[in-house]
């Protein structure tokens, strides 16, 4: 498998400065130069070929700080929840005891209401509760971190996804649970959560995350939660014989997610 490396000229050009203005073209280099070397060590010759003074500056400095760094002590090995937090934003806590909260509500209602209806409060819900999680995974206004973060070469949509799929790695076991205990097969509100979190992340492209989540839920909260409520009968579209409809949203909701993929890097990602 051939690999695309940057270059020459764009390399020297990163090297002397001229292009730090051009801000996808920044981002699209770093975010390479990350993953391979043979590119890192061509800049490395650039920088010195192009700004003699910084490499002597650096070199300098590199100096002075060997016998310093010799004496410090070496990092001790990340644990897991270490490892977990360069993924989680920790203004996803209290996001996510919203969503856990309201299924143990959901949980609460199914035993206190056994003859609730052919509906259950547990599959009426869980569809859409990884929404509040996805929408703390990337917004300006509730991470303080987040012009900082945004700068990274890596920030946009491979840091949304990533920050996502923390959030349904942490919810949804707890779901299964619920949702074990609750009697409700996992496909019925599995798939459907799959794919609204796939359409808001599709429609978060145009209007942002928060907007389109906040859309998806007030649509879903009046057009299956009230009417199942009033009703006390299955809505037509979490029945069995709908999850291809599910599966369906869910593959055009990657879709147009890859495919408006540089929008999320625009302005600094989906707001």
């Amino acid at each position: 498998m051939s690999v695309e490396h940057a270059s020459a000229r764009l390399i020297h050009r990163y090297a002397r400065g001229d292009i730090l203005t051009a801000t996808d073209e920044v981002w699209a280099l770093e975010s390479h130069l990350e993953g391979c070397g043979n590119c890192r060590e061509r800049l490395a010759a650039a920088v010195a070929t192009e700004t003699p003074e910084l490499t002597s500056l650096l070199g300098t400095v590199r100096s002075g700080l060997d016998p310093l760094l010799d004496e410090v002590a070496p990092m001790p090995y990340r644990r897991w929840w270490t490892r977990l937090s360069v993924w989680l934003t920790p203004v996803l806590a209290p996001w996510l005891v919203m969503p856990l909260s309201l299924t143990l509500i959901a949980l609460l209602l199914e035993a206190a209401a056994p003859d609730f209806g052919e509906v259950s409060p547990m599959l009426l819900l869980a569809p859409v509760l990884p929404l509040a999680g996805v929408a703390a995974s990337w917004s300006r206004w509730l991470d303080p971190a987040h012009e900082l973060t945004a700068a990274t070469p890596r920030a946009g949509l491979h840091l949304l996804l990533r920050r996502t799929t923390c959030v349904l790695a942490l919810l949804i076991p707890v779901l299964l649970v619920g949702g074990w205990a609750a009697g409700v097969a996992a496909a019925q509100w599995l798939l459907p959560a799959l794919a609204f979190a796939a359409a808001a992340l599709a429609l978060g492209s145009a209007i942002g995350v928060n907007r389109a989540v906040v859309a998806m839920g007030t649509v879903w909260g009046a057009a299956i939660l009230a009417p199942a409520l009033i009703t006390s009968r299955m809505p037509f579209v979490l029945q069995p014989e709908r999850l291809g409809l599910w599966g369906l949203l869910l593959v055009l909701g990657v879709g147009v997610v890859i495919a408006r993929r540089s929008l999320y890097s625009a302005r600094g990602g989906p707001h």
